[in-house]
């Protein structure tokens, strides 16, 4: 039966293996070394530490095309309107995620997933209505400040966000003239969700009119264009409350919320009130709970379930979650530590659990780089008032993320990050029976094939072979000197040590052999000569040559593609 018992075994590199790439976005031979001596009690302490911030503040280097003008740190000033530094703000937005991505590229920690997850949960799309790159870059910084947080002060203050405001239209919600966009989805994807619908605008966990009382409770609420309007809690701009635009009159929902009735605010501090009793009122709702512990299972563990899955695993996670006052860090460690999330809960330890998932393109991406140790160009930076001398460094990371990864990648991979095409997410969130098998197919698979070929051959291979993308994976030096393999010059030991590093399981002898076919040939004693000579004479054109259809070869193969 499904058990939320925690695992008590140290991990050991299969299991330490699996909750590295559930909880993180990549891992390193050292990262793997280090945690497969832990229990996975002691794994998720480490992971749930506070990371650090490698690269401080977001800056844009390019010179604007008319007037020569470089914005450098423009979001340093927490009250800059979205009238400012009007060059490039899609570019920014780009630059904005790449400063994120970097920081969760330089170390394990939970609180970058789970910022993620967030943001499948509270979804905006940062190109598609949220407004200027200021307004993600906020929103950005609230997820990741409740990510170790409280889920139902999140539901709260995401409805003054900035983004949110713009990107579903509560800016525009006012007392006369309602908007109800948000209000809707808030009920729809953000909380309760629906259930089943049992009358015409009855959804079981809430109706149409409740939708409609939402939208009064959010009317008012506005977006604030001059960031200068801080959240006392966070430190973070936010939106305001235009009191003559708020509906004040008190507002009464259906036996769904028990026919609660909620006292209306004519001040900006009854209106806040007003929206804390809202809130309070539908995470008293168990099914609340409830659609975050299955959503939460189908991020971290798997995209369908058993009854008995709900029944033993979902049911308790949604009471552990009320009992701890929304906090999703504790929910998602009792999750990650079980025996469930280990495959331990039964007979066959391979049949549920690990290897499950297909992989999105941040995790794919991010996991090649740390995997094959991939040196990029370094874009930290401290802030400074005065104009920048941007390093070569600074602006080959800049053509490396934007140019390929963040356009030609991410793309033909089919995903914007943080900008899905939809409110619901992106389809492996919420599309079924496909979910996570959404991100590889025939329009994917070429830009995830070629991944490892630009890699390999320091050039864009998805759309434009001739262009620098600043960097490039050295196979003979890999070999060499990473240490990860035990003994190069053994063409079986080589295989096995790069595939006990990157798959999920271990393959089995078939599988070496057919790896072990491109280094060599139709000699089985090839590769030990290669070797061998190279060591003598420096000359690495044939091992060279031999390493990079290997590794092309395996980082392609099905077992690559899950995690």
């Amino acid at each position: 039966m499904p058990s939320l018992s925690p695992s008590t075994a140290v991990l050991g590199v299969r299991k330490a293996k699996h909750l590295l790439r559930r909880s993180c976005f990549h891992y390193s031979k050292t990262t793997l070394d280090f945690y497969s001596g832990l229990t996975p009690e002691q794994a998720l302490d480490e992971l749930a530490q506070e990371p650090n911030v490698f690269w401080e503040h977001p800056y844009d280097w390019k010179p604007d095309n008319n007037t020569g003008i470089v914005d450098d740190f423009w979001l340093h000033t927490p009250n800059t309107a979205p009238s400012d530094f009007p060059n490039g703000q899609g570019r920014k937005r780009g630059i904005v995620y790449g400063w994120w991505w970097y920081n969760s590229l330089k170390q394990n920690s939970l609180k970058h997933k789970l910022i993620f997850f967030l943001h499948t949960t509270f979804t905006v799309s940062k190109d598609n209505g949220v407004g200027k790159s200021s307004f993600f870059y906020d929103y950005l910084r609230l997820l990741d400040f409740y990510a170790f947080g409280n889920l139902k002060t999140l539901a709260k203050k995401i409805t003054f966000d900035n983004a949110m405001l713009n990107y579903l239209d509560n800016t525009t919600n006012n007392k006369n003239n309602p908007n109800e966009n948000y209000a809707r989805e808030f009920l729809e994807l953000f909380t309760v969700l629906k259930g089943p619908q049992i009358d015409e605008g009855n959804y079981t966990n809430y109706t149409e009119e409740d939708i409609q009382k939402t939208a009064k409770v959010f009317s008012g609420i506005k977006m604030k264009p001059l960031r200068d309007t801080i959240d006392p809690d966070t430190g973070i701009p936010m939106g305001y409350v235009n009191t003559f635009q708020h509906d004040s009159n008190p507002k009464t929902f259906s036996s769904a919320f028990g026919n609660t009735t909620i006292a209306g605010g004519s001040s900006e501090s009854e209106v806040h009130m007003e929206l804390e009793n809202y809130v309070d009122m539908v995470f008293a709702q168990p099914e609340t709970a409830k659609a975050y512990c299955r959503k939460l299972y189908r991020f971290f563990v798997k995209s369908e379930w058993s009854q008995d899955v709900e029944d033993d695993i979902i049911t308790p996670l949604a009471n552990q979650l009320i009992t701890s006052n929304f906090s999703v860090l504790e929910v998602t460690k009792t999750l990650l530590k079980s025996k469930h999330f280990f495959d331990e809960d039964n007979s066959d330890s391979t049949d549920q659990i690990i290897g499950s998932i297909v992989k999105n393109p941040i995790q794919m991406l991010s996991e090649m780089i740390n995997l094959l140790q991939l040196q990029l160009p370094n874009p930290e930076a401290s802030y400074s008032p005065s104009p920048v001398s941007y390093t070569t460094d600074q602006i080959n990371f800049y053509k490396f993320h934007h140019s390929f990864c963040y356009f030609s990648f991410f793309p033909g991979s089919s995903v914007n990050p943080f900008s899905p095409d939809t409110v619901a997410g992106y389809p492996a969130d919420y599309q079924g029976p496909n979910f996570d098998r959404s991100w590889f197919s025939s329009n994917t698979v070429i830009a995830r094939y070629k991944l490892i070929e630009s890699f390999i051959s320091g050039k864009n291979k998805i759309n434009a072979p001739n262009t620098n993308i600043r960097v490039q994976f050295d196979t003979v030096d890999f070999v060499e000197n990473s240490g990860i393999f035990s003994l190069a010059s053994d063409a079986y030991t080589l295989v096995n040590d790069m595939a006990e590093l990157i798959y999920c399981e271990s393959i089995d002898n078939d599988r070496i052999q057919y790896f072990m076919s491109v280094l060599n040939d139709l000699n089985p004693s090839y590769w030990n000569s290669a070797w061998y000579q190279y060591l003598q004479t420096g000359s690495d054109v044939q091992v060279r040559i031999r390493l990079e259809a290997l590794f092309t070869k395996m980082l392609n193969a099905a077992e690559f593609q899950l995690m």
